[in-house]
């Protein structure tokens, strides 16, 4: 058996950096290309980090830097609109006892760690740059980047994300659909009184929240129903956040203050995307979004595409030829995983929607939640 070596990663976030460092480690020859040229390293305000995902950064070899750079906890609070703490439940350490239940830190500083570690493999890296064609056959495929170069793989594995244009140049017809909610998300000094994530479901928005991303910061977050962005002056995102996030008690009235620099408010609907049937055609294999999203309800997206690649690793290491099953493999393995958090990540979000009082957030939090205590 000739085990195929060349491997193209499209896209560098967390799926396709995660990918890249553990294939490097492998052995492998990867090249990754990523649209962004400053490889998406500054965008974004914070991330919550669950066991899960912890578990897929400590076999990177980067769980030190991250547990350096962020603010573990263990348990979540929920509060009523005017700051009154209702219940606090414990997480569940869905990584294992070793790890903590949760992590939030700052986007820019994940991405940053992870970018270091690829550059640290030895992967080719070329940023700016996009894949035109690919064309494949029984041995591989051939693809033409965007400068003009050409390249031949063994393997292209899609990372480009929630509009891949991978997955439809491999004619994949399965569509991101908004589920009818928004987010407004913004950095913030960190009071002392957060030392958790903090929910609160209801009042002027559906949900609102803030999650500690350091010793000094947090990032805050309120969804409200879609509106049409082209509606929305982004000169006004700061005024839009604060307009709901001041209706709010307890420590919001310390973090709306400090919600005044529109350049640092990101307004995004939430999707709900899961690709059905294979996430291959021949030699090219999605992970992370291009696969599937969900709305943050759970905090999940980032680490269902870690898992991804580090069960999709495994069955390329494994000495299998890689080969439609071993793709279907793949695809067995973590779509009824994935499709658990798309669901229960839906489900909370549509009881908002209908304004269902009575719904079981707990129970439905602690469900998912021992799910995915089971390795991927």
């Amino acid at each position: 058996m000739t085990t195929p070596r060349t491997v193209l990663v499209i896209g560098g976030g967390a799926s396709g950096n995660a990918i890249t460092i553990l294939l490097r480690r492998a052995g492998l020859s990867v090249d990754l290309i990523e649209a962004r040229p400053d490889w998406n390293a500054t965008t974004g305000s914070g991330i919550t980090l669950q066991g899960n995902a912890l578990r897929v950064l400590r076999e990177l070899g980067v769980w030190e830097q991250v547990e350096a750079s962020g603010f573990a906890y263990g348990s979540l609070g929920v509060t009523a609109p005017d700051g009154t703490l209702l219940f606090v439940k414990e997480d569940i350490k869905s990584g294992g006892d070793d790890l903590p239940a949760t992590l939030g830190m700052r986007r820019p500083q994940l991405q940053q760690i992870l970018i270091d570690a690829v550059r640290a493999t030895g992967a080719t890296v070329r940023l700016g740059t996009t894949a035109e064609t690919l064309e494949q056959d029984a041995d591989g495929v051939s693809v033409r980047f965007s400068d003009g170069t050409e390249g031949r793989y063994d393997l292209v594995i899609a990372a480009d994300g929630l509009n891949s244009a991978t997955r439809v140049a491999i004619g994949i017809s399965d569509r991101p659909e908004p589920v009818g909610m928004a987010i407004w998300r913004a950095p913030a000094p960190r009071p002392e009184s957060v030392t958790r994530s903090d929910l609160t479901f209801g009042g002027p928005a559906y949900i609102a929240g803030y999650t500690p991303t350091g010793e000094n910061t947090l990032y805050a977050y309120v969804v409200e129903a879609n509106r049409d962005r082209n509606s929305i002056d982004p000169a006004t995102y700061a005024d839009e956040m604060r307009r709901l996030a001041e209706q709010y008690g307890g420590a919001w009235p310390e973090i709306t203050k400090h919600i005044t620099d529109p350049a640092k408010v990101n307004y995004t609907w939430f999707d709900r995307h899961l690709v059905e049937g294979s996430w291959h055609r021949g030699r090219v294999v999605l992970v992370g979004d291009a696969a599937h999203c969900c709305p943050p309800t759970f905090a999940q997206g980032a680490a269902m595409s870690l898992e991804d690649a580090s069960v999709l690793t495994e069955l390329l290491t494994s000495g299998r030829e890689w080969d439609d099953a071993l793709f279907q493999a793949y695809y067995d393995r973590r779509v009824p995983r994935v499709r658990t958090v798309v669901e229960a990540s839906v489900q909370l979000c549509q009881w908002q929607l209908d304004q269902v009082h009575d719904a079981d957030v707990p129970g439905l939090i602690g469900r998912t939640m021992t799910a995915l205590k089971e390795l991927p």
